[in-house]
């Protein structure tokens, strides 16, 4: 099995919600015992608008895989969020690289206000679905054809996932782990990250 994830990255792009995926799919072993020998049966990459840097959310910066226009196939895709978000929400052209690609995974998942930019696309309607802690109220105001999730740590609608702020991205990662490798190889990837494997999908962060 080989499953190619494309993970979008913007300009404030925030670190951990593209980052954290990245490092899921890319320690994820079938067999922990040939950890060294065996690649990922996972192929993360970064793809973005442009091929200049990105200038994440705190300064960092990143050199996509691909663009746009040059983005092989994919069998995920992954919209990661940040302040940046708020203005790819009105990008045409994230917006419709999205949107084109959508019909053409087998999971398309966000991370924190990711979900902002999967909303703006049409790619919500219907559906339950949940951002980060911050933005739920914007979440509902802009979009009120969608159910908005506020205790939810990773919310699944079929081929749709969407996850709450930031850390939740390596949470979502792990649900995807399993669904495409089984629980087992999951709570090892995340043994090996020494993160605690999500038992519950309750969310972590009080909304108080």
């Amino acid at each position: 099995m080989n499953k190619r994830v494309g993970i979008i990255v913007y300009d404030e792009v925030e670190v951990l919600d593209f980052c954290g995926p990245f490092e899921v799919f890319s320690t994820t072993r079938l067999d922990e015992v040939r950890r060294k020998e065996e690649p990922s049966p996972f192929e993360p990459l970064l793809i973005a608008q442009s091929d200049r840097p990105v200038v994440t959310a705190g300064g960092m910066k990143v050199l996509p895989h691909f663009t746009f226009d040059a983005c092989p196939s994919l069998d995920i895709l992954v919209v990661p969020g940040g302040w940046g978000s708020r203005r790819e929400m009105k990008n045409e052209a994230m917006l419709s690289f999205i949107v084109s690609r959508s019909t053409r995974v087998d999971t398309l998942a966000s991370v924190c206000t990711g979900a902002l930019i999967l909303g703006s696309a049409g790619l919500l309607d219907g559906l339950h679905a949940t951002t980060h802690w911050g933005a739920l109220g914007l979440m509902r105001e802009l979009f009120p054809n969608v159910t908005v999730d506020e205790d939810s740590h990773v919310v699944e609608q079929g081929k749709v996932i969407t996850s709450a702020g930031i850390s939740a991205g390596i949470d979502m990662a792990l649900h995807v782990v399993a669904r495409y490798c089984g629980p087992d190889v999951a709570r090892s990837t995340a043994r090996h990250m020494e993160y605690p494997y999500p038992e519950s999908n309750v969310r972590r962060v009080s909304l108080q």
